[in-house]
């Protein structure tokens, strides 16, 4: 329940032609204290809720736990989250032995593209594809719940 990844600004779209797979992913925020995070996401016809602790120091971990839940209960929770919807396409990448999803985002933070790689320890190795730009882990601003309260349409 320990989640370990890395994130990074994304550079170019050559990551769209290395895809496998993409899904449009809806979510928003019961919960975004910086403690604690509550979020439901509709990811395709599949609907989620998740619960996400603190981030350690450095950014690379923090608990998390998931549960699968069916789409209609993720639309009724949608209207009791917090202001700022995420809108945005997860593409899926892989990368010898790694996946990296980057998301794509519209609405308030259209512009924004983010890839993240989830690892088994957070001194694992993986190889960086081309259009991987600046690492961003632990940069609070690019985390989604924070997206969700400042946008990067507000960004300077």
């Amino acid at each position: 329940m320990i989640e370990i990844e890395r994130k990074f600004l994304v550079k170019s779209d050559t990551y769209k032609e290395e895809a496998f797979k993409k899904n449009r992913i809806v979510q928003g925020y019961l919960n975004s204290h910086k403690e604690r995070t509550v979020r439901v996401r509709l990811k395709g016809d599949k609907g989620f809720i998740t619960v996400k602790g603190q981030s350690s120091k450095n950014g690379l971990s923090r608990f998390e736990w998931e549960k699968e839940i069916n789409s209609s209960e993720v639309e009724a929770l949608l209207k009791l989250c917090e202001s700022g919807v995420i809108d945005k396409i997860r593409y899926e990448v892989k990368i010898k032995n790694h996946i990296f999803e980057v998301d794509e985002f519209f609405g308030d933070n259209e512009g924004l593209v983010i890839a993240e790689v989830e690892l088994k320890s957070e001194n694992e190795t993986f190889e960086k594809p081309d259009w991987l730009g600046e690492e961003v882990t632990g940069d609070v601003k690019y985390y989604n719940a924070m997206l969700s309260e400042n946008p990067y349409k507000n960004w300077d």
